[in-house]
């Protein structure tokens, strides 16, 4: 396992997303994925499966202080003020005394920085959080979220893979001692039959997606959490760490970038991406 060297915390490069698992496969993934080496999950209020993920951690002969684990906080609970008691009914559902990275999930223009931020700088210090972060924000928002918050804040959670240049965003949150957390990183399936991946993964003994993966997490300060609802599809994304891209794969692979597909982008909650 490669690890991130983050404000003082080791954290797997490589998690195990649990976005649109239904509840019992939740619970399943969750518990398989720790037992056979995850030692990262990503979680949200939204998610509807907290509860179920909760039990999966439950359900794991992993203790808790081996695994990293993150949540989100849902838009709604931002625009209400009510952050930190949705936060300890999050706690309850995970069951955990506390997250290791709490993120706000979409950015909120109706509420300020200040607010929004203050009010995870305050669980941080109660215990319920060990960091904070955001999520889906473009590169202004990265800045003045920064210079808003007391704490450093840990990531910016944003869609990103082979398909979607994000190098704007990467330079800002390198730029703020941040990483970047890459969600679906397999762009939901739609580079499975990638003739430029497929070569690359036949050179290597790799399938596309342990490529796709590798090519993430070799670019440094960046992590991924794929989704995954079967067990032997996380197996093979955890399988990435015994090869490397060489330099000309790197650059190869950058070029699809310029594909510019984005499969995340609700109109209500999207900001103005960079």
């Amino acid at each position: 396992m490669i690890h991130l060297d983050m404000h003082g915390t080791r954290i797997p490069a490589l998690g195990l997303g649990t976005f649109q698992l239904p509840s019992n496969t939740a619970t399943y993934m969750v518990e398989a994925a720790l037992d056979i080496g995850y030692r990262h999950i990503d979680s949200a209020q939204i998610y509807d499966n907290e509860s179920h993920v909760g039990w999966g951690l439950q359900r794991s002969s992993v203790p808790r202080e081996d695994y990293f684990l993150t949540t989100k906080v849902w838009v709604d609970n931002i625009r209400s003020n009510n952050i930190q008691r949705s936060v300890e009914n999050t706690l309850k559902n995970l069951q955990t005394e506390y997250v290791d990275l709490l993120l706000l999930h979409w950015p909120t223009p109706d509420v300020p920085f200040s607010q929004s931020l203050a009010a995870l700088s305050e669980l941080t210090r109660s215990g319920k959080a060990k960091h904070i972060g955001i999520s889906n924000y473009n590169c202004q928002q990265v800045q003045d979220a920064c210079a808003h918050s007391e704490i450093p804040l840990l990531t910016n959670q944003v869609e990103y893979h082979t398909y979607l240049n994000q190098n704007r965003v990467l330079d800002t949150i390198r730029q703020n001692n941040m990483c970047l957390t890459a969600y679906s990183p397999l762009a939901q399936g739609r580079l499975l039959n990638d003739a430029v991946l497929q070569a690359i993964g036949q050179k290597h003994s790799k399938t596309v997606c342990q490529v796709a993966l590798r090519w993430l997490i070799q670019q440094g300060q960046v992590m991924a959490i794929p989704r995954s609802s079967k067990l032997e599809h996380a197996k093979e994304n955890l399988d990435i760490f015994d090869f490397e891209l060489s330099d000309d794969d790197m650059k190869t692979i950058d070029q699809l970038t310029q594909n510019q597909v984005r499969v995340i982008n609700p109109e209500h909650l999207a900001p103005d991406w960079d």
